[in-house]
């Protein structure tokens, strides 16, 4: 990402951004926003995924109320002695596209990963009020050092795809769909004038 070069403390142009958000915060945000993340996150890929909406299809409760929280999409690599967390790069996020409007309904208000989101997706964040994120691909033992804390919640049998919670210090993201609707993807892609 070309803000890499501007920006190589992640701090100088970024926003601080506290999660979950405080009332009011998302309506600032725009696309093309850079942003410090920090305080709690939830973490699930493919395997969460499919096991959060198999529990709402069997009526049951899920192991964590997602209503006005992020989910990030990580599988993290096992912690080494002395570390909080291994590697945790973003995985693609429209593996995760057929079951986020579901999660969307329950509240969730943001999601984090990497790529672009398909139009059910955005048609869904902007129906729920909900925005998504994007961190740096191919970075994960950097972006590890903004995680202060990782807990695990559920689905521990799915090893690096089970659903954690971490606490995160000034965790580096740019906003990509924002509650106005705006794409930073398709606005780079059109030549218009972005901030980063």
């Amino acid at each position: 990402m070309s803000f890499l070069k501007r920006a190589p403390s992640f701090g100088e142009n970024f926003r601080e951004v506290k999660i979950p958000f405080e009332e009011g915060v998302m309506e600032t945000l725009q696309a093309g926003d850079l942003i410090n993340l920090t305080g709690t996150m939830y973490t699930g890929r493919d395997q969460t995924h499919r096991r959060l909406c198999a529990l709402l299809a069997e009526g049951k409760t899920l192991p964590v109320d997602l209503d006005g929280q992020l989910l990030y999409y990580v599988g993290p690599t096992p912690a080494q002695p002395g570390q909080v967390i291994g590697a945790a790069g973003p995985t693609t996020s429209y593996r995760m596209d057929p079951y986020t409007p579901q999660l969307l309904a329950l509240g969730l208000k943001a999601t984090l990963g990497k790529g672009a989101r398909t139009k059910p997706v955005k048609d869904a964040m902007q129906k729920h009020g909900a925005i998504y994120l994007a961190t740096i691909g191919g970075a994960g033992a950097f972006l590890s050092k903004s995680i202060t804390s990782a807990h695990l919640v559920a689905f521990e049998d799915a090893g690096p795809e089970a659903l954690f919670r971490f606490e995160v210090n000034k965790f580096p993201a740019v906003v990509i769909n924002d509650l106005a609707g705006k794409d930073y993807y398709q606005m780079v892609a059109e030549g218009r004038q972005v901030k980063i």
